[in-house]
């Protein structure tokens, strides 16, 4: 059988690569420090789990509407005006199977061969991917940490061509962790509307922010900006729910309309009880993703600490997230023990095999310079594993 170009341009995750490897490590009986894992390490909270099984007990096991239960849709309107300011209808919103599949469907549905997305570098390893599966091209904006890897309205109005159809915003960023402020979005919007672009924003770490910071959407500075826009959340960061597959995309009611319809044709409903669990998510409790977030700062403040003493490394503080993205190129062309490093990549296996740690290489975000630490993992492990890397790294020559 021979493979379509679609399939064969498509490029394996790192990020789920390195977290295999490292588990079938520790399979073998080898401990091996993750920090490469992009899932809180804290079970469901108690709440939604209960909800699930009532769910299974009153037989809600059957299909629901593709675009997902009245009950959830009510519920991610509700956190919607809570939360964001933001006032949608039911016919606004539509639920899959995880924030990546509601990415996935915009894409899809929004994307045309031979459009430009403008896409900040560095991005999340799934965008690239995810457009060039809808027959786009990704224009990619080389972002600086001096400007927190943050986009500014000078970088975007530079990268806009004829072709240019959307902007992919993501805030709080996997993999640096910048939060953009309201004014910082403020600014980049005369040019997001002169330029007529759609713009999908990616809020999946919404509650996870730290210090002072504040999450803003985008979508929340006015109605000419509201309209041309695909909000893209779930719940899978905020209350510790990865692998329960539930996300959801707001959008004017054409867009919506056909995600729903693409879906239908894919993996119709998402999964029925993770859809009743996901609406006690959103309606119960809060106070357990509170006390997550305070874990995560603390957690946060530490590793922060530990890296930025190593001579030659820096990493801006991020704002929200639960990961670093610190440069080590201060050690490329330098060697540990006979075993030349020239970039991220050859860093990450060098840790791996040597000391094993496992961190994901910058190259899956577009920038081989640097490596993305995940802090979702408990503090005697981030010890440990930042004592292992400030250790290879004192041995090379």
């Amino acid at each position: 059988m021979q493979l379509t170009k679609r399939a064969q341009n498509i490029s394996p995750s790192p990020t789920l690569t390195i977290d295999a490897r490292a588990k079938e490590m520790q399979a073998s009986g080898i401990e091996v420090i993750n920090f490469g894992a992009g899932e809180p390490d804290f079970d469901t909270p108690e709440h939604i789990r209960e909800a699930a099984c009532e769910a299974i007990e009153r037989g809600m096991t059957r299909y629901t509407a593709v675009d997902g239960t009245p009950a959830l849709k009510q519920a991610v309107i509700d956190k919607f005006k809570r939360d964001n300011g933001l006032e949608y209808r039911p016919e606004e919103i539509m639920v899959s199977a995880g924030a990546k599949h509601a990415l996935y469907n915009a894409f899809q549905v929004l994307c045309q061969e031979g459009d430009e997305v403008i896409l900040p570098s560095p991005f999340w390893v799934s965008y690239l991917e995810q457009i060039k599966l809808a027959g786009g091209t990704a224009r990619l904006v080389n972002t600086s940490p001096d400007s927190g890897f943050k986009l500014t309205p000078e970088e975007l109005e530079a990268a806009i061509t004829p072709r240019s159809r959307i902007l992919l915003l993501n805030s709080p960023s996997n993999p640096t962790g910048a939060l953009y402020s309201r004014v910082e979005f403020e600014a980049l919007l005369p040019v997001i509307l002169k330029a007529g672009l759609t713009v999908i924003s990616d809020e999946i770490y919404e509650h996870l922010v730290y210090d002072d910071h504040v999450h803003v959407s985008i979508a929340s500075l006015g109605p000419g900006i509201k309209e041309r826009m695909v909000v893209i959340n779930g719940v899978s960061k905020a209350y510790a729910m990865t692998g329960w597959r539930i996300g959801y995309a707001a959008a004017p009611v054409p867009v919506t309309r056909a995600m729903t319809a693409l879906q239908s044709h894919s993996t119709s409903n998402p999964t029925t009880v993770s859809q009743a669990a996901a609406v006690a998510a959103l309606t119960g409790t809060q106070e357990p993703t509170k006390k997550m977030v305070a874990e995560f700062a603390v957690r946060r403040r530490y590793m922060l600490e530990q890296l930025t003493v190593i001579p030659g490394v820096s990493c801006p503080p991020p704002g929200g997230a639960f990961y670093l993205f610190p440069d080590l190129s201060a050690f490329w062309g330098r060697s540990y023990h006979g075993r030349r490093v020239n970039n991220a990549t050859d860093l990450a296996a060098l840790l791996l095999d040597e000391v094993q740690v496992a961190v994901v290489p910058g190259i899956g975000f577009g920038d081989d310079d640097h490596i993305r630490l995940s802090y979702a993992t408990d503090l005697e492990t981030i010890g440990k594993g930042m004592e292992r890397l400030n250790s290879l790294l004192a041995a090379f020559d």
